[in-house]
């Protein structure tokens, strides 16, 4: 297959750049303009077969696992080549994604690029060994050690919504713990993890200790990584739904599995709060349209102060730019394709059902002919209990609940099965403090913070995940741990 003039075409298996088996290909969509932009490498079982055997081959057969001084030296050079091509990578989130140049900018691209160094440095600084002293058990006294070991193959297996952001999130702490790796991406977003697989050829990472597969298929080769024995550790971001089904999978071979999977999460504004900057928060459904699992997609508002927030809502909503994927300062663009974008319209219809009053939106923009885009859309007089209330819409839906006093609020904010993230604002900053003590979320944002950063754990509780990606606890996800006794 001849080079493309934009974006890459093929996988990055044991060290090579290689065409899918036969030169199978499928059609890469930008979601903007509905139209075909190139194709994705379309993988088989027996690409991912040989991707697979020499991510085995390079973990138990070269010093990639212990070598740490290597490890530094070449991904340190492979970041190099991901910031000397930061304006491809830029541009594969714009065409692929659909994310606007303001997005592209800063959570699509850059800013996860400029996060791929912090597992580098923590590697540096790491204590792979240390001693816990001695013990003596049955006359026998013992001085013992406790060992950090890499954990073995990983199978990254990342969603469309943030590709770059979880690709590196995923692979750069797996292999700067000592994995190897074998990033399956999304289908609908091959360039962004196939030009990872570029940069890695060109910083010469060693064979078989990163390897890239995309394919049409969804499911094919995740079952496939999800169930064989020489898989060790599987890291997945996606919906619940799926990720129940990889828990099964692994279940067999007892893998070791992150899980980043979905939520619902409430932004609380307390009764002491200045409601007009507390609203800024709303903002966030337009965010990658709303397609972000730690969105803030429930307001929570004292019903004493809803007329207010209705005038204000209305404002900030209507306030929103999208439909110019050159716009530096829109954050919204499309919902990632034609099936995501009647999904969202058939939860819309749904909260109009059960008696949710349509506040703004609530349809396909007039002013686009083109492009996968859903207006922002505001839902009040929303009981908990609804569905879009409940249920996880992954696009720029806000659910308006009024609730009573703070007990009523923290009820409704834990009256969920997720519990990703959340928001609290306060006049006070320990009753927002408190507060955020009682949400059962594994983040929370107080008055206008925001958690993302390299150093700083993410994941969920309840079905929003299990384990934490990203800082220190991300690291120690693609570790195992041994303890020696030495007797003395």
């Amino acid at each position: 297959m001849s080079q493309p003039s934009f974006g890459e075409e093929r996988l990055y298996i044991n060290g090579e750049l290689v065409d899918a088996e036969g030169g199978r290909v499928y059609d890469n969509i930008n979601p903007a303009t509905e139209e075909v932009i190139g194709v994705g490498p379309d993988a088989s079982l027996n690409d991912a077969e040989n991707a697979l055997a020499a991510a085995r081959n390079a973990f138990d057969n070269t010093d990639w696992s212990s070598n740490h001084a290597l490890r530094l030296k070449v991904l340190r050079r492979f970041v190099k080549v991901m910031q000397d091509n930061i304006e491809e990578l830029r541009q594969a989130s714009q065409r692929e994604v659909g994310a606007t140049r303001c997005f592209a900018l800063g959570p699509q691209c850059d800013g996860p690029v400029s996060m791929a160094s912090w597992p580098l440095d923590f590697l540096e600084n790491f204590q792979w060994e240390r001693g816990i002293g001695e013990f003596e058990v049955m006359g026998i006294k013992s001085k013992r050690l406790v060992w950090k070991e890499a954990a073995g193959v990983v199978a990254a297996i990342t969603p469309w919504n943030f590709p770059i952001q979880i690709n590196l999130a995923k692979c750069m702490p797996a292999l700067a713990a000592g994995c190897t790796v074998v990033l399956k991406a999304a289908p609908d977003t091959p360039w962004t993890a196939t030009l990872l697989g570029r940069y890695a050829k060109e910083a010469g990472l060693p064979a078989g200790v990163f390897n890239v597969l995309t394919a049409s298929d969804p499911a094919e080769i995740g079952n496939f990584l999800t169930t064989d024995p020489r898989v060790d550790v599987v890291s997945f971001t996606g919906s619940t739904a799926v990720g129940k089904h990889i828990m099964k999978n692994a279940a067999d071979t007892v893998k070791r599995v992150f899980l980043e999977l979905g939520g619902k999460s409430a932004m609380v504004i307390l009764d002491d709060a200045d409601l007009a900057s507390s609203l800024f928060g709303v903002f966030s459904i337009g965010a990658n349209a709303g397609q972000g699992c730690a969105i803030t997609t429930r307001l929570l508002i004292p019903k004493s102060k809803q007329a207010e927030a209705e005038e204000i809502l209305k404002s900030y909503i209507g306030m929103l730019g999208y439909g110019d994927p050159e716009s530096e300062a829109d954050m919204m663009g499309p919902l990632i394709n034609a099936k995501q974008r009647a999904r969202v319209l058939a939860y819309i219809e749904k909260g109009k059902e059960e008696g949710a009053r349509l506040l703004i939106g609530g349809g396909r923009p007039a002013h686009l002919e083109k492009g996968y885009y859903v207006e922002p859309t505001v839902f009040v007089d929303v009981d908990n209990s609804m569905t879009i209330a409940q249920e996880e819409i992954f696009g720029p839906v806000l659910s308006v609940i009024a609730y009573e006093d703070e007990a009523d609020a923290l009820r409704i904010a834990n009256d969920s099965i997720y519990g990703l993230s959340g928001a609290v604002y306060s006049a006070s900053e320990e009753r927002a403090l408190n507060f955020a003590r009682k949400v059962r979320t594994g983040t929370m944002n107080v008055n206008g913070g925001n958690f993302l950063g390299p150093d700083a754990p993410f994941g969920g509780y309840k079905q929003s995940g299990v384990g934490r990606e990203m800082g220190p606890e991300g690291f120690e996800e693609y570790l195992e741990t041994k303890t020696v006794a030495i007797a003395v």
